[in-house]
């Protein structure tokens, strides 16, 4: 009996032991699998658990441009759309400088009125000259001052992030070419009438 009962004990220790050693390579079996169940994280993502992972490349930010201004056309059009609403509502119209560049113009005169100083400029695109006064509205700018022998004007530059930005800007009195000098300068004196030659005497009467 004693042998019996010690063959049945040794057999079911290695039964066990058996046992506990299969269930062992199992789990270490299943660890890496178990590793690669999708996190909450990845869910939420809902990026591929399975495949490598690739970070997410963010477009780079914009620079911003200066805003190109409309053509000459679409400004003088504008320019009448605004004239035609001012007579409508009994208001001042705008002045035609309204549509002009800074760029598009020329000044070909200063000269000195009533009202202070003046300047003509011209427009080149259209070929036509204004006379304009400290406080004119163009395009891009305004005329802030006008100086002896030049204008002063703020111009205002429009970025496509909707920022504006403000700098000053001279032009200076275009210099005349050979021949505008020539047609501006004075025509000389005419000359004096020749003194009529004496008329001789009449004979006295006998």
């Amino acid at each position: 009996m004693d042998y019996k009962n010690a063959i049945r004990y040794l057999v079911s220790a290695t039964v066990i032991l058996g046992a506990i050693s299969f269930a062992a390579k199992t789990t270490t079996a299943q660890e890496p699998t178990e590793a690669k169940k999708p996190t909450t994280s990845e869910k939420a993502s809902g990026r591929d658990p399975f495949r490598k992972y690739q970070p997410v490349l963010k477009p780079g930010k914009m620079v911003p441009s200066k805003l190109e201004a409309p053509s000459i056309q679409l400004r003088i059009q504008r320019y009448r759309d605004q004239k035609m609403a001012a007579a409508k509502a009994h208001v001042a119209p705008p002045k035609p400088t309204t549509a002009l560049l800074l760029s598009e113009m020329q000044v070909t005169g200063i000269f000195r009125t009533p009202r202070g100083w003046a300047a003509m400029v011209e427009a080149t695109p259209i070929n036509l000259s204004y006379i304009i006064y400290p406080g004119e509205s163009f395009f891009d700018g305004q005329l802030v001052a006008i100086e002896e022998s030049r204008l002063v004007f703020r111009r205002d530059t429009v970025w496509s992030d909707g920022r504006r930005e403000k700098t000053v800007e001279v032009k200076p009195l275009r210099t005349p070419n050979p021949v505008e000098a020539m047609t501006s300068a004075k025509a000389p004196p005419a000359a004096a009438p020749a003194p009529e030659a004496a008329k001789p005497a009449a004979p006295a009467k006998q």
